[in-house]
């Protein structure tokens, strides 16, 4: 048997490819006003942001234990899996990384390894579909985690929110930094640099949020060929507008592509109105 790949909930990678590919999943838990419930299985997007319209709500996330993780890899291994790489959300974000790499040392260093992907919903899913590619073609433990780690380098996220606030709730920015946005009635524009969440650009309206999401994609693809996905939070239709500028603006060098709402982990944090372009530049 292959090396298995392991991921979380956070990659909002469609259903069929996490069947195609093997891969394994474990979620998140999402807890809204004291109510526990596992991203994709008991908590879904629409819980989050039906939730978050809320006028008093409290609203956390909490990373897998990890002897979740550890019952996961041994499983895999007892099935006959010849090693484990487990791929995951950016440390900076979550402690997933750090749950995971705990479970690792249990089970055994030699035998699992993880990678963090220092991003979040595709910019997680694309190193998982290039670990899940090398392990179907037979590379060894180490071959599979350089694979993730080279689509790592390859992958570059950027989204829009409509407001800073439920970042600065969750403390994944400064309170200063969302206060200026505030106070300053801007749209924020962000990346993952070193996964990190990062004010890169502020519009005024959503509509040049929009556009400018495009114009930096259509920047960071360069001359590579691209396969692109867009995620959205109760925002269908930003999703379609950054899709077809996108498919326009990159023409033939645009392969595969994805649109997905992203889950209640993301939607705790960054809130309605999200929308979100992920490049992977193929080698």
């Amino acid at each position: 048997m292959p090396v298995a790949v392991v991921t979380d909930s956070t990659a909002y990678l469609p259903p069929e490819l996490v069947r195609a590919h093997r891969l394994t999943v474990v979620p998140l838990t999402v807890v809204l006003n004291g109510a526990e419930g596992l991203e994709g299985v008991e908590t879904l997007p629409e819980d989050a942001t039906r939730a978050l319209s809320g006028r008093r709500v409290t609203v956390s996330t909490s990373r897998p234990a990890p002897e979740q993780f550890a019952q996961v890899y041994r499983e895999l291994l007892a099935a006959g899996a010849d090693g484990v790489v487990s791929v995951h959300l950016s440390a900076e974000l979550s402690g997933t990384v750090e749950a995971a790499r705990l479970a690792a040392a249990e089970v055994g260093d030699d035998r699992v390894t993880v990678v963090d992907s220092r991003s979040t919903g595709m910019g997680l899913g694309f190193p998982v579909l290039a670990a899940a590619a090398a392990a179907a073609q037979g590379a060894d433990l180490s071959g599979v985690r350089r694979a993730a780690l080279d689509a790592v380098d390859r992958t570059t996220i950027f989204f829009y929110v409509d407001t800073l606030e439920f970042l600065r709730r969750g403390g994944r920015i400064n309170a200063a930094e969302a206060l200026l946005g505030t106070a300053l009635s801007v749209k924020p524009i962000m990346h993952m640099p070193d996964g990190a969440i990062v004010v890169r650009d502020k519009v005024r309206t959503a509509s040049r949020g929009v556009a400018r999401l495009v114009d930096l994609a259509v920047e960071a693809a360069g001359d590579a060929d691209i396969d692109l996905a867009v995620h959205h939070l109760a925002a269908p239709q930003r999703a379609e507008q950054l899709l077809a500028a996108l498919t326009e603006r990159l023409g033939d060098r645009l392969h595969d592509t994805y649109v997905s709402e992203a889950g209640a982990v993301v939607a705790a944090h960054a809130g309605p109105g999200l929308a979100c372009v992920v490049l992977h530049r193929r080698p």
